[in-house]
C-alpha cells in the first residue's frame, strides 16, 4: 500500500482535515437511505441554517460534488435561457460564474474590477439603474487573488433593486459571523475542504425562501438534474431516493461543522485575522509586500502577498516541497508575482504557521522569521 507524507498544507484549498471529521471518515459505511444517516443529515441542515445565517423555512444541504457544483447548481436552479444575471467579477471565481451562466443561455452582463482591487458598489448601482435583473451574483472572497469585495453592500443594494442575490462563500463561511437572512442573500455556497477543513467532495448550500419559491414558479425544468431543488428537497426533507449521496463526506462534514459552531464563528474569525497579521508582518522583514494594497479589501482566509524581486517563485516553492511545506502561487497574470497562503479552518494554526516559517528560512537562508511572527502574535518564540 503506497504510503503519503505528512504535508504543512497552506494551499487556499483544499485544508488540513480537522482532526473530528478525520475520524470520522473511518467510520462504518451505512447505506445512503439508513435512517442514522437521515439522522446526520438533519443534523447537518439545522447547523447550516446557523452557519448561514438562515430563517427556519430556508432550504439547506450538501451537494456530492465540490463549490464549483454548489455555484453551477444556483445558477442552474434559479435561472431561465434569457433571464438577465449581473456578475460581479474581478478574478477567476467571478469570471466562471459569468461562464456558467452564459452557458445556460442566461443574459449577462459584468461588473469588472482590476485584479487585486474589490468591486466597486458605484458600479454596481450604475448596473443596476441601467437594466433590470432577476439575479445578481458576487463573489465574497475571491481566491485567486485575495480580495474581499464587498458582498453584503452588493447584496444589500440589489435587493433594494428586486433582485435575487446569489453569494459565492466558499473562502468566508465557516471563518466569519453569516447572516443570511438579515443581508439580503439568497443563495449561498462553499467547499467542504475551505473554511471547514473537512474532505472535498460535498458543497454545502442554502437557499432563502425567496429562492425555493423562484425556483417553483420556473417556467421549464431546471437543466442539472443532479442538483435540481425538487429533487434535493425530496432526499433531504421528504428522505426519498434521488442519488446515491457520499455517506462518509456527509459524516466527515457533520464533525467538521459541528467542531466550527462549538469554537464559534467570532472566535474563528478573530483567529484567521490574528495570524494573517503575523504571518504578514514575519514576510515583510524580508521583502514581502501585500497584494492588495488597501487592507479593508485583504480576504483574510487567503494572504495574497506579492513576492520580493530576489526570490524567484516556482524554484522556491519547489524547494519548499522538498521540506514537505505546499503552498500556491498565482493564477493567470498574477502567476509567478505572488503567492496565496490558506488562513482557513485548520490552516489558521500558529503551529502550522511556525513549520512554514522554519522551512522558508532554511530555503532562504535567513532567520527571524518565526521570532517575528510569534512577537506579533504577542507570544513568546517557541
Amino acid at each position: 500500500m503506497t504510503q503519503y507524507l505528512e504535508q504543512v498544507l497552506l494551499t487556499p484549498g483544499p485544508t488540513p482535515i480537522e482532526p473530528h471529521a478525520q475520524k470520522a471518515l473511518g467510520f462504518a459505511m451505512r447505506g445512503h437511505m439508513d435512517p442514522e444517516v437521515f439522522a446526520v443529515n438533519a443534523r447537518v441542515q439545522a447547523n447550516l441554517r446557523t452557519l448561514y445565517g438562515t430563517d427556519a423555512n430556508a432550504f439547506t444541504c450538501l451537494l456530492a460534488g465540490t463549490g464549483s457544483l454548489g455555484m453551477e447548481a444556483g445558477f442552474a436552479n434559479l435561472l431561465e435561457p434569457q433571464d438577465k444575471v449581473l456578475i460581479c467579477a474581478n478574478g477567476s471565481f467571478g469570471y466562471r460564474m459569468a461562464e456558467m451562466s452564459e452557458r445556460l443561455g442566461a443574459n449577462v452582463t459584468v461588473v469588472k474590477a482590476p485584479i487585486g482591487q474589490a468591486i466597486q458598489l458605484e458600479d454596481v448601482k450604475t448596473a443596476l439603474e441601467a437594466d433590470a435583473f432577476k439575479l445578481v451574483a458576487v463573489v465574497h472572497g475571491e481566491t485567486s487573488t485575495g480580495v474581499l469585495n464587498p458582498a453584503i453592500e452588493v447584496a444589500q443594494l440589489a435587493k433594494s433593486y428586486g433582485s435575487l442575490v446569489t453569494v459565492d462563500a466558499v473562502t468566508t463561511a465557516g471563518m466569519m459571523p453569516y447572516h443570511m437572512t438579515e443581508w439580503g442573500i439568497d443563495y449561498a455556497y462553499t467547499g467542504s475542504q475551505k473554511c471547514l477543513s473537512a474532505p472535498p467532495g460535498v458543497a454545502p448550500v442554502a437557499f432563502s425562501s425567496s429562492a425555493i419559491k423562484a425556483v417553483e414558479n420556473r417556467t421549464s425544468k431546471v437543466p442539472l438534474w443532479y442538483a435540481d431543488l425538487e429533487g434535493l428537497q425530496a432526499y433531504w426533507d421528504r428522505r426519498e431516493y434521488h442519488h446515491t449521496v457520499p455517506v462518509q463526506l456527509h459524516y466527515a462534514l457533520d464533525a467538521a461543522l459541528t467542531a466550527a459552531l462549538e469554537e464559534g464563528l467570532p472566535t474563528r474569525a478573530k483567529r484567521v485575522q490574528e495570524v494573517g497579521g503575523a504571518a504578514l508582518a514575519a514576510l515583510e522583514t524580508i521583502g514581502f509586500t501585500a497584494f492588495v494594497e488597501r487592507p479593508e479589501h485583504r480576504l483574510p482566509t487567503v494572504l495574497a502577498v506579492r513576492l520580493p524581486e530576489y526570490i524567484q517563485d516556482v524554484p522556491v516553492r519547489s524547494s519548499l516541497r522538498e521540506h514537505n511545506v505546499i503552498i500556491t502561487g498565482g493564477l493567470g497574470e498574477t502567476a509567478g508575482k505572488i503567492w496565496r497562503l490558506g488562513l482557513m479552518g485548520e490552516s489558521a494554526r500558529p503551529a502550522i504557521y511556525h513549520k512554514f516559517f522554519a522551512a522558508l528560512e532554511k530555503v532562504l537562508n535567513v532567520k527571524g522569521l518565526i521570532t517575528a511572527f510569534d512577537q506579533q502574535l504577542g507570544v513568546s518564540t517557541r
